[in-house]
């Protein structure tokens, strides 16, 4: 995966709650093949609707989504996380996402921005008077827009995979000093449990 500390990119708004992962991706689409992409499908039906803001050229080649809370809830397919990451996504901004959703972004590399309803408010009013670009930092937390500035969460774990580009297994080497010392330890107050 690719280290995610700094995103200066056009940002899309997406005024809308509950938005699922059979709305980012249907299920006719989810049989294909990873390697064939699932750019074309993301939002697919949502995307018919005129002056849908995904399809507003002034959106075109956005990394940033700021959306309104339950992003992603709903059933677990990894396919909504790949439909965002193919479409160039890289990053969705929202007060809540669905469990599931928000580790399989953190898997992918994809960071699922923690923003309370007010700060969302308020960068989806800032998208819609014409602002085009955010900047989030995840080294700081903070985004920005121009002299406009919010601050979102994401849990530390997380944070740190996306920090180092870790996956699940480069985060557990990370740990593997305390693995160490902790079976050194443990060897020593419970011998009768390695004397197989």
């Amino acid at each position: 995966m690719e280290k995610f500390t700094r995103l200066t990119a056009i940002a899309c708004p997406l005024p809308l709650s509950g938005i699922d992962t059979d709305q980012l991706i249907p299920a006719r689409f989810i049989n294909r093949q990873r390697s064939e992409g699932f750019a074309a499908y993301l939002l697919h039906d949502l995307r018919k609707e005129p002056g849908f803001p995904l399809n507003d050229p002034l959106r075109a080649g956005a990394r940033i989504i700021v959306a309104r809370r339950n992003f992603g809830g709903g059933s677990s397919r990894e396919a909504a996380v790949y439909a965002l990451q193919d479409y160039g996504i890289a990053c969705v901004i929202a007060p809540s996402f669905g469990d599931i959703f928000a580790s399989n972004a953190v898997g992918n590399g994809l960071l699922p921005a923690v923003a309370s309803e007010d700060d969302v408010e308020a960068m989806l009013d800032t998208l819609s008077a014409g602002t085009t670009h955010l900047t989030v930092d995840l080294t700081e937390c903070r985004i920005n827009a121009g002299n406009r500035a919010w601050s979102f969460s994401i849990d530390p774990v997380w944070r740190e995979k996306l920090l180092n580009g870790w996956d699940d297994l480069d985060f557990t080497r990370s740990l593997q000093p305390a693995i160490d010392a902790f079976l050194v330890n443990d060897r020593t107050q419970r011998p009768w449990a390695y004397s197989m």
